[in-house]
């Protein structure tokens, strides 16, 4: 049961680990914790076919500690953290935000992700949480049925009023867009931006089904990104856009180039002045050197979009992004991760001049894997990444030689040509590996080096 209680967020099966009765406690304790900030609490959902369900359990937990419950309905996440900054209904302020989401995970899971006092719930506070819950079930106490009513609040239509407001040079923009949906909640909001601000853009899959009837709803799988490049490969398009089932991830295409949460970092802090950007220990050195060259400052951290949502603000950063397609936006913005508003940004950028594949085109060339997954187990995935940095201090004789080893999540191996990550998933049970070398043949020389150790530890 504890292993639902991960790094940043919450993530189960519906029925097995999420189920009435752990979902009740789990609402119940974060009440109290929330209830000491204030009275209301905001939650929200995703499409997901047991999202309804799962917000009914949740509730009965919030209201048995006390807090009244802000209903904001079926909604993209950064929706959700966006009623922490905005009130309500003569005045009414959220004190926390929870999101009911399985994110990009299979159709049968569901999750939650949370926030305090504007402040990302993670870490020891999210394990501890699972500690509480795992107590009280362990005990078998009877959940009584409880009379009570929710307020719901226009979080959505207020989220869309600030973005056509933020975003009114928009209008009529020229370029012609396209966007992928899969299924997820984006286009609850999307479409209706776009419409007030008169943008025509082509829509896939808009319609919310938790079922994901058309393809699975995760850009960072090049093969759900089909439908968007055959889009693109007519040459209507002149940027297509695909979002996760809860829209806090993004990818960004053109007929030429995919783009990475790392690359689209680069673009867009172009026009910022010396910003502070943060990646996480999967971007590319690319990204690293060229904000520090352009005056930047550029600061290498966790993985994680609750890690990232705390150092923007610890640091007053302008930019976090992560390769996945998480990108924060703490200037002219509130520091969270919003594919939505990135969507914006970009779209300003291109209105003002910028030509997306000149930008990349214009990049030192490099050769970098994709993220390779290695299956593991919960209990082994941390060890084995400990093991490899145990190995590492001392490596074979015809290793290539290491510069500088980055421990600052999982093990970041700098060569003289490139380097290799191997880190522990905080959601799944794999690991998750990258690199990135001058060419082809060190990429493979840096790659085997480190695989033919992991392979002997697994």
């Amino acid at each position: 049961m504890k292993n639902i209680f991960r790094e940043y967020d919450i993530r189960g099966i519906f029925r097995e680990e999420l189920n009435r009765e752990s979902v009740y406690w789990i609402g119940y304790f974060l009440g109290k914790k929330i209830k000491k900030h204030g009275d209301y609490v905001a939650v929200g959902y995703d499409a997901r076919v047991h999202s309804v369900t799962l917000f009914q359990y949740l509730s009965l937990g919030l209201h048995s500690a006390g807090l009244e419950i802000l209903d904001i309905g079926l909604v993209p996440t950064p929706v959700a953290y966006f009623t922490n900054y905005v009130s309500f209904n003569n005045g009414i302020k959220s004190s926390g935000s929870i999101m009911i989401t399985g994110s990009h995970n299979p159709p049968e899971y569901n999750g939650f992700k949370i926030t305090i006092n504007k402040e990302p719930f993670f870490g020891k506070d999210i394990f501890k949480l699972g500690e509480e819950v795992s107590e009280k079930l362990a005990k078998g106490e009877i959940i009584k049925d409880e009379t009570f009513s929710v307020l719901e609040v226009p979080a959505k239509e207020s989220y869309i009023n600030y973005l056509v407001k933020e975003f009114k040079d928009l209008k009529g923009f020229k370029s012609n867009i396209v966007y992928d949906v899969g299924n997820g909640v984006a286009g609850v909001v999307l479409t209706e931006v776009f419409r007030k601000l008169k943008i025509n853009a082509k829509g896939l899959f808009v319609r919310p089904d938790g079922t994901f009837p058309n393809h699975h709803p995760d850009p960072t799988e090049e093969k759900n990104l089909k439908f968007l490049k055959e889009e693109l490969a007519t040459g209507q398009y002149n940027v297509g856009f695909a979002y996760d089932g809860d829209a806090d991830r993004i990818a960004v295409l053109t007929n030429k180039h995919s783009i990475k949460g790392d690359i689209l970092a680069v673009i867009l802090s172009k026009s910022m002045i010396n910003p502070v950007v943060i990646g996480e220990v999967k971007c590319s050195q690319v990204m690293y050197d060229l904000i520090e060259q352009r005056g930047g400052t550029a600061v290498m951290y966790k993985t994680g979009h609750s890690n990232l949502k705390v150092k923007i603000k610890e640091l007053e950063a302008d930019l976090a992004a992560e390769v996945s397609g998480h990108i924060f936006f703490n200037d002219r913005y509130f520091g969270f991760d919003d594919a939505i508003y990135t969507t914006l940004r970009v779209m300003e950028l291109i209105n003002t001049g910028t030509v997306l594949d000149d930008e990349v085109d214009s990049l030192p060339q490099t050769f970098t894997t994709e993220e390779l997954k290695t299956k593991t187990t919960e209990d082994k995935k941390f060890v084995i990444v400990e093991n490899l940095k145990k190995q590492l201090s001392n490596p074979p004789a015809n290793f290539p030689k290491i510069k500088k080893i980055i421990d600052v999540d999982g093990v970041r191996v700098v060569f003289e040509k490139g380097w290799g990550l191997v880190r522990a998933s905080n959601t799944t049970p794999v690991l998750v590996s990258r690199f990135e070398a001058d060419s082809e043949t060190n990429l493979n020389i840096y790659q085997n080096a480190i695989v033919s150790i992991l392979n002997k530890l697994l």
